[in-house]
């Protein structure tokens, strides 16, 4: 079965590396605890603030399990 999940973090300065780092093992236990056997995107976006800043991002994940 083909799915997708949408996983969010907000992105803080000057710590940017650890939430990616984060961010990059939330998506791996997610699919390892889904036991997603292929992953066909992965993509990210950002968000952002009043004045045009980043404040976050969304990552989305199209994965597919075994039926």
């Amino acid at each position: 079965m083909i799915k997708v999940k949408t996983f969010a973090t907000p992105i803080k300065i000057f710590a940017t590396m650890r939430e990616l780092h984060d961010l990059d093992a939330q998506v791996e236990t997610f699919l390892r605890e889904e036991g997603a056997d292929k992953v066909f995107s992965m993509s990210d976006a950002t968000t952002v603030g009043e004045n045009g800043e980043t404040i976050g991002l969304v990552r989305s994940v199209a994965y597919r399990t075994p039926d």
